[in-house]
């Protein structure tokens, strides 16, 4: 596999100013532009590969946290988090010029949300926000919330009932899935500002032999219903930039006439 590096960032630029997103100088060699869409198809898949792979092992981390919580399998959850992302980010260089990874994007990776849709938060929180009518709707803890003239179903938690959730009404501080989805559940709220600028959710929020902050059954659903979702998202990207994949074949059409797409 082609390890995802500064190197490999590096080419997917190159990659772009031979397919004409940067114009190239007066004297400049002309490159082969199948050669070189071929290398870019090849860096992007291998990127998304470990992206994927990152998110692999911190499904299999959370899977550890939910059935033995303790505070070093709580650690290992938030390493394995913290080791995962690296990879993603260097892939958010595709979203320009591929409207297929652009569009996606916003599954996995939306930022800011309001906490409190999924879970508990501080009382300085506040219970209200003009912008969103389920700042605290706390799916968490409530097993049925309006959304908007509809009374949603949450008694059980999984995928499809997160995912149906993903900026709801519109409002994209609804983040109920992707990275920080996990992130929020790993963490808890910050409330720490920047000293040191992370939550301090106990690993007792997922033991429900000995639960604190209540509902740790769903709590833990919600959190590995969200890691399997991030995980099916980044194998469902790796598969669009394998051989014969739409992303693929979506590039190759436009030949050398693609041009970047502000984000």
């Amino acid at each position: 596999m082609i390890q995802t590096t500064r190197a490999t960032t590096l080419a997917a630029t190159i990659c772009f100013a031979a397919l004409g997103a940067i114009p190239a100088a007066a004297n400049a060699p002309t490159a082969d532009a199948k050669a070189v869409i071929a290398t870019y198809e090849a860096i992007a898949h291998a990127m998304f590969q470990d992206a994927h792979a990152g998110t692999v092992a911190l499904k299999s981390a959370v899977d550890t946290l939910v059935k033995a919580p303790s505070a070093d399998s709580l650690q290992a959850a938030r390493s394995a988090w913290i080791a995962a992302r690296p990879a993603y980010q260097q892939t958010e260089a595709l979203r320009f010029g591929n409207a297929i990874v652009d569009d996606w994007e916003g599954r996995v990776n939306a930022w800011p949300l309001d906490e409190g849709l999924i879970d508990y938060v501080d009382a300085g929180y506040g219970n209200e926000a003009e912008h969103n009518p389920l700042y605290t709707a706390n799916l968490i803890a409530n097993r049925r919330i309006r959304v908007g003239a509809t009374m949603v179903d949450a008694a059980t938690i999984d995928r499809t009932l997160i995912a149906s959730l993903h900026e709801a009404q519109e409002v994209e501080a609804n983040v109920s899935i992707g990275y920080h989805a996990v992130e929020f559940l790993l963490w808890g709220q910050d409330l720490n500002g920047t000293g040191p600028g992370a939550g301090n959710r106990p690993h007792t929020d997922f033991d429900t032999a000995n639960c604190t902050n209540g509902n740790c059954d769903r709590r833990a659903a919600y959190l590995v219903a969200a890691s399997d979702l991030l995980v099916d998202d980044l194998a469902e990207m790796v598969s669009h930039w394998a051989p014969g994949g739409i992303a693929r074949t979506q590039l190759e059409g436009k030949g050398t006439g693609a041009r970047w797409r502000p984000s």
